[in-house]
């Protein structure tokens, strides 16, 4: 039986990645002329040319885009196969490691992270908040298990990742409530020329209510724009404006004294996402987070 030599594969696989010989061999630390002997070895060993020049640039075959596809799920697996074993080291709580983008309402996130930490095994989480584009950079490096998003990763980001939808909800609007009284009647009307306070408009969120927005023939005068959603609920709680919030987590702000809601709607919807670097999502933690938001958390939304 013919066996595939792996290494060659690999290189073969890191230079369409990294898109040239010079990045690719600065990446795994070996000569270019070395790569370049590897590469040969393998079209030799398969029968075909995988590669060819185009000006400088080097361009894919019809069969190298093939091998270069079985490339992708050949290494994909291993990662994987890497991630099952580091996650469960002997005697020690299971680790994940979870990107929060940071337009995400804290609320929601506490909520989806909750079933993780009610597995029977220990559990210990680390939460890493910044911008989506830099946690999904930080997924194909495997320092991150998850990214928990309020929109799918965008395309244009060339790195292999998936998005698992978690559910989607409406829209719900609160506000201090020593000033809710002024909006009792007539919602979504009630809107017009209130003082808003909203998520920037780099968000799905913020498109959404936009759009929304016009719609109703709504215009809020808008007093203030936030990246980071707790601050923004923060100044929400003082009384300075009115505030969205997704509807899932209602039923925690109506424990909250200092807050009220005064209208609901599900023309307006926000979805949530998990991230991932694998196909299939294998993390145990993962997993419950993914089954109790499908299951109980969306299922009435």
């Amino acid at each position: 039986m013919e066996w595939l030599n792996y290494h060659h594969l690999l290189y073969f696989w890191s230079v369409v990645r990294a898109g040239s010989i010079q990045k690719a061999s600065e990446q795994l630390f070996v000569s270019p002329p070395a790569i370049s002997t590897q590469l040969k070895l393998l079209e030799d060993q398969l029968g075909e040319k995988l590669l060819s020049r185009s000006g400088r640039r080097l361009v894919l075959t019809e069969m190298g885009r093939t091998v270069f596809s079985y490339a992708e799920d050949i290494f994909g697996l291993g990662r994987e196969l890497m991630d099952v074993v580091k996650n469960r080291p002997i005697g020690r709580p299971l680790r994940l490691d979870v990107g929060i983008v940071d337009v995400m309402p804290k609320a929601v996130v506490q909520t989806l992270l909750e079933p993780a930490l009610h597995l029977r095994e220990a559990v210990r989480i680390v939460c890493r908040e910044a911008a989506a584009d830099q946690l999904v950079a930080r997924l194909a490096t495997h320092e991150l298990d998850v990214v928990l998003s309020d929109s799918p990763m965008d395309p244009s980001l060339k790195i292999r990742a998936y998005s698992h939808l978690l559910g989607e909800c409406g829209v719900s609007f609160a506000v201090g409530r020593r000033t809710a009284a002024r909006y009792r009647h007539g919602f979504p009307q009630c809107l017009n020329g209130a003082p808003m306070l909203l998520p920037t408009d780099n968000t799905a969120f913020r498109r959404n209510l936009e759009f929304w927005f016009e719609s109703e023939g709504i215009r809020p005068i808008v007093l203030g724009e936030f990246e980071d959603y707790a601050l923004l609920r923060a100044f929400g709680e003082t009384g300075a404006g009115v505030f969205p919030l997704p509807s899932v987590v209602e039923p925690q702000l109506r424990k909250q004294k200092g807050l009220k809601t005064i209208g609901s709607t599900n023309d307006v919807r926000t979805q949530f996402y998990a991230i991932s670097a694998e196909r299939k999502l294998q993390h145990p933690a993962v997993l419950a987070i993914r089954n109790s938001a499908r299951q109980e958390l969306f299922s009435r939304q």
